[in-house]
């Protein structure tokens, strides 16, 4: 009918779109976010993280060691929060990214330069949120039932 259109069409140009967008992305080790824009990444990213106690975030990112962030300007679209020996073990505590950043390859990225910067020597190791379970093979790594916790009380 006319005036009907296939939304199909419109797949390879938000595709292109896409890849766009990512080219003006910059990831860096050295460039740390404030813990209010964090705070908002995590909320929006839909991260369970205790983002209405300020100086628990704020302490997460003072006690960790490998910090990679991904920046649109001066927008923090992305970022992995790491603790490191950076001999053997690596545990990627937090991976998140902006939802209106989502599909980009931005959270793969993310662990690659983890990856890379902790070396071949290192594991690493995290836990998913169980909406994220079927991601994390998608971008390479192995799902384990191997571990055991003691929960936080707080």
């Amino acid at each position: 009918m006319k005036g009907d259109t296939d939304e199909s069409q419109f797949l390879p140009l938000l595709f292109i779109l896409s890849i766009v967008l990512s080219m003006n992305i910059n990831y860096s080790y050295e460039r740390k976010p404030a813990t209010q824009q964090v705070i908002e990444l995590y909320d929006l990213s839909g991260l369970p993280r205790p983002t209405n106690d300020f100086t628990r975030i704020e302490k997460m990112y003072a006690h960790s060691n490998l910090i990679v962030t991904a920046w649109d300007g001066d927008a923090l679209v992305g970022v992995s929060r790491s603790i490191t020996d950076w001999f053997r073990s690596c545990y990627l505590a937090d991976l998140a990214v902006h939802p209106d950043y989502k599909k980009m390859g931005i959270g793969k990225k993310l662990v690659a330069l983890t990856k890379e910067k902790i070396g071949d020597q290192t594991m690493l190791l995290l836990l998913s949120v169980p909406s994220a379970m079927e991601y994390y093979p998608k971008i390479g790594l192995i799902k384990e039932d191997r571990a055991f916790t003691i929960l936080r009380t707080k």
